[in-house]
């Protein structure tokens, strides 16, 4: 009987949750949902020195926000915890000394400045240093001391512990999405496990922690493809069953070029982000408050590298669920495209009631005093793209706006003005619905029907854009209409 799926999403709280990280947090919680199985939020917070101030509460925060809540996570709890890697300090130990007292990993006490002066040597000749077994005996080491000259430095030095990689051996391992992959082990270093603050790398408390955690599946970028060889030596070292691992390709920038980084929101003037982030830099770009649907966002990251053979664009996450498969992610980068995703929200937002495109709108929390009614949704709702700018896009609907200079001076005349206080003296008496405003323009229309609504939206609008025009003035009412054709011609 196999065992249940159990993935796990593992940032470093160092910042804020990157659209990156987020396609790979989705990614494993499609896995997880489409066969039953178990959503896990695990912090590697090993590098304190890297770690930033609110980091973790937001990352938690965006994945709720994005409805990718995880079933164990360190607020949430679980029967695999702790879910911080900095609170699970003894169990590495544990699991450091195993490996040394069965071969697989040795101390090492040298010098990061010999160290330095080795990689130098190494350059002038042409060549790579590679802490191996090409020159490990040479070193200060466990494996090139005596057992008693090691018992002293253990006391008295600084160490780290470093793997004993096997000495000319093909290593072959297997991704689910790049197929067979070997490399030699001499190409490969020694690598640090434990490092002299007594803290694991990442690489062992990666494997240490997916082993315990009962973790199936591993699914993170391509950057950590280099190290999956040592991960899998790991695995056989202390004997136990590697889990499936699928390594992503990166999300690049818009133009293709390179990886698409957490500053590059403002460089191409679209969020990076899913919340609104602050730091010294200054205040970040956020999907939320931009006015993107979590359910538009999640929809395109989906999207981003994974595919279904019938080309099918629009989706909901239980549609991803059912649909979902590693073997159709594919193997080259995607290029991030804001448009897309635009369109996409556009989709979202035509299937949502206005009564739920006003709550929405309603905790994106603008503060500026104007109520947005199911009335302004409905007669906008087939433009919208986005949230949030409603009141500024579509000020008109909540107070008269300027009027364009460049149009009014084209458009307004002696002819349009004659137009202007006939259509206006009609409405005073008879002002009806949509169908019987239009059909009263069009007797008191003196400059042609296109002219005459033209006028008509400038003095509405303030320029040629927004929803039916009839609509519109249905809308506004009879006093409002009136009060802004009046402005024109007084």
């Amino acid at each position: 009987m196999p065992k249940p799926v159990r993935v796990r999403f593992a940032p470093s709280p160092t910042g804020p949750l990157h659209v990156g990280g987020l396609r790979t947090a989705l990614y494993n919680y499609l896995l997880a949902k489409k066969n039953g199985g178990s959503f896990i939020l695990r912090i590697e917070d090993t590098d304190t020195k890297r770690e930033v101030e609110g980091s973790y509460k937001y990352i938690e925060e965006a994945l709720n926000w994005c409805g990718l809540t995880p079933d164990e996570s360190p607020s949430q709890g679980g029967d695999y915890g702790p879910y911080k890697q900095s609170e699970r300090k003894g169990i590495y130990k544990e699991y450091i000394n195993k490996l040394i007292e069965n071969g697989s990993a040795y101390y090492a006490f040298d010098k990061v400045e010999d160290l330095d002066k080795h990689r130098k040597n190494h350059e002038k000749r042409g060549k790579t240093f590679i802490y191996n077994a090409h020159n490990r005996l040479k070193l200060v080491n466990s494996l090139s001391l005596k057992k008693n000259e090691v018992e002293d430095l253990l006391k008295t030095t600084p160490y780290v512990v470093r793997f004993k990689m096997p000495e000319e051996k093909v290593i072959d391992f297997y991704d689910e999405i790049r197929g067979k992959i070997e490399v030699y082990s001499r190409e490969l270093d020694d690598k640090v496990l434990f490092k002299s603050d007594q803290m694991p790398t990442y690489h062992f408390a990666n494997v240490v922690d997916d082993h315990l955690m009962n973790i199936t599946h591993v699914i993170r970028g391509e950057e950590w493809l280099p190290s999956l060889p040592l991960h899998v030596l790991l695995y056989k070292s202390f004997g136990w069953s590697p889990p499936s691992f699928a390594h992503i390709a990166l999300i690049l920038k818009p133009n293709g070029k390179g990886k698409l980084s957490k500053r590059d929101g403002k460089k191409f003037g679209f969020p990076v982000f899913p919340l609104e982030w602050k730091n010294g830099e200054g205040k970040f770009m956020a999907f939320k408050s931009f006015g993107i649907l979590p359910e538009a966002l999640i929809n395109y990251m989906a999207l981003l590298g994974w595919s279904k053979r019938d080309n099918k664009e629009l989706y909901f996450i239980d549609e991803l669920i059912e649909s979902f498969d590693i073997n159709s992610i594919g193997k080259s980068g995607a290029k991030f495209d804001f448009e897309k995703l635009m369109w996409l929200n556009a989709q979202h937002i035509q299937k949502l009631s206005s009564e739920d495109i006003v709550e929405r709108e309603s905790k994106l929390g603008k503060g500026d005093g104007l109520e947005i009614s199911k009335g302004v949704i409905d007669l906008i709702k087939s433009r919208l793209d986005r949230l949030g700018n409603i009141k500024t896009e579509y000020d008109y609907l909540f107070g008269q706006q300027e009027l364009d200079p460049v149009l009014k001076n084209k458009l307004i005349n002696d002819d349009s003005l004659s137009f202007l206080r006939k259509y206006k003296t009609a409405l005073e008496k008879s002002f009806g619905n949509a169908g019987e405003l239009k059909s009263l323009l069009n007797v008191c229309s003196t400059i042609g029907f296109g002219k005459s609504m033209g006028a008509m939206r400038l003095c509405l609008v303030g320029k040629l854009a927004g929803p039916d025009l009839f609509e519109l003035m249905v809308f506004l009412g009879k006093d409002e209409v009136l009060k802004r054709v009046g402005s024109i011609l007084a």
